[in-house]
């Protein structure tokens, strides 16, 4: 606890004023100067509740992550910064900071230029040599590099997309769990398919987008297409590799291709998985054929060009926050659904699904369940398949094949560790630093910080 008198004034002062926002800074700025970081992290938070929207007092709790090294809490904070307008030049300057520590030196030279653009005075030698920066002749041939790559595509035809449409068998029964995530897709795609003279009658046109996000494994992508067959619609899975050509203008055009694919077989699910590569906020970019995909993108959800009646579009992410914040408007995709890691009903049901048409014996699937909170569909596919090898390894060397157990299944599940911990690790930062709108709600009750 720090004994310097101005502190302890200062500390004095706040109890006798809790809610005053400045003074807390105030406090805050001062412990920071000092090297107590911890202490000036816990002030800088209790004023940002009080004023949640004062960008300085948000700079300066990124800036005590920054001397922290904790740099997925500071960039959290610099990103939502960054995405105003009026962003000051000292978050550029912090987020190009971040970005050079998590290698991505391109991105981070980019940043400190706009900062410098904003307010000369806010230049820094040595990080502009770190980042090479030090003339203009490497952004003016970058800036020449994507002029010539656009007149060498001018003309020139890339591959289109070859994909075959889906027809996917399993259905919502195959599922195990997600009942509200069910829910939202009944009421946004299959009731109006169902029910289109319902939906007409109220003017509701049958399509639209839902975009599901959270933990990757835990059955976003097996979702999708149980949806298209729960509709018996066919289904177009795109990745990026599907849209992204290294001519200029060539993405643009395969992912109208992909649409009017979709179009032209109607009902159609069209299911983009890691969304946030191909939609990531424009504000992050640097170049703008970027841009001009996202601008694509947007124009093939609003059905600009053509309607998109029976276009029935899913995407999926593990990284909400990466996406251009346009995504999310009405008409596009409108509904935005975490998908938690399965409860215990749920981890039971899918264990016993996983192991339909294998041999067991009397498997306790509850008490799996209850073994294994926090694993995602794909940890508690990892439990059986290591059951099974185990199984299968005593069988070689018995000369006779064994049934499944519980205590096969529960042995396994010691083997195998929970793989949603990191993402809710960063899910947290930015539920809880960016969470304009209540975006991130329902990972603020999961976690019970709400």
């Amino acid at each position: 606890m720090p004994d310097d008198p101005m502190i302890e004034s200062l500390r004095q002062a706040v109890h006798v004023s809790p809610d005053n926002a400045p003074l807390r800074k105030l406090l805050a700025d001062t412990l920071a100067r000092q090297g107590h970081f911890d202490q000036a992290v816990l002030e800088y938070r209790q004023a940002i509740v009080r004023a949640p929207h004062d960008s300085e007092l948000k700079l300066a709790l990124a800036r005590c992550f920054f001397e922290q090294s904790k740099n997925s809490e500071a960039l959290v904070i610099v990103e939502d910064l960054v995405k105003n307008p009026n962003c000051p030049a000292q978050a550029l300057l912090l987020h190009a900071r971040l970005l050079l520590r998590a290698g991505r030196a391109d991105t981070a030279a980019h940043q400190y230029r706009k900062a410098v653009d904003l307010q000369p005075e806010a230049a820094d030698e040595a990080l502009a040599e770190q980042l090479g920066v030090g003339s203009d002749a490497r952004w003016q041939e970058e800036q020449d590099s994507e002029g010539r790559l656009r007149a060498a595509a001018h003309g020139h035809s890339g591959d289109g997309p070859d994909l075959e449409i889906e027809r996917p068998r399993i259905q919502f029964d195959h599922v195990g769990g997600m009942e509200r995530v069910k829910d939202e897709i009944r009421l946004k795609i299959i009731h109006p398919l169902e029910h289109p003279e319902i939906y007409k009658a109220y003017g509701k046109a049958v399509g639209g987008g839902i975009l599901m996000y959270g933990p990757p494994g835990c059955g976003k992508t097996h979702l999708a297409r149980a949806t298209a067959g729960q509709v018996k619609a066919g289904f177009l899975s795109i990745g990026i590799h599907d849209v992204l050509d290294m001519w200029i203008g060539n993405s643009e055009k395969r992912l109208h291709e992909l649409f009017d694919t979709a179009r032209r077989h109607t009902p159609c699910v069209l299911f983009f998985d890691e969304v946030d590569a191909l939609g990531a906020s424009r504000t992050d970019m640097k170049g703008s054929a970027g841009r001009h995909l996202i601008n694509q993108f947007l124009a093939e959800l609003d059905g600009i060009q053509s309607s998109n009646e029976g276009v029935l579009i899913l995407a999926a992410t593990n990284a909400p926050w990466h996406l251009d914040s346009a995504f999310r408007r009405p008409g596009r995709f409108d509904r935005v659904i975490f998908v938690p890691p399965p409860d215990a009903p749920a981890r039971a049901s899918i264990v016993r699904i996983m192991l339909q048409g294998k041999p067991t014996d009397a498997v306790d699937h509850d008490q799996i369940a209850k073994k294994t909170d926090g694993f995602s569909g794909a940890d508690l596919k990892a439990v059986v398949d290591i059951a099974i090898e185990s199984k299968l390894r005593d069988a070689m060397a018995r000369g006779v094949a064994q049934p499944l157990t519980t205590k096969d299944l529960l042995s396994a599940a010691r083997q195998v560790k929970p793989s949603t911990k990191e993402w809710f690790s960063t899910a947290r930062n930015y539920a809880l630093y960016s969470n304009q709108g209540g975006a991130y709600d329902d990972v603020l009750e999961y976690l019970k910080l709400k």
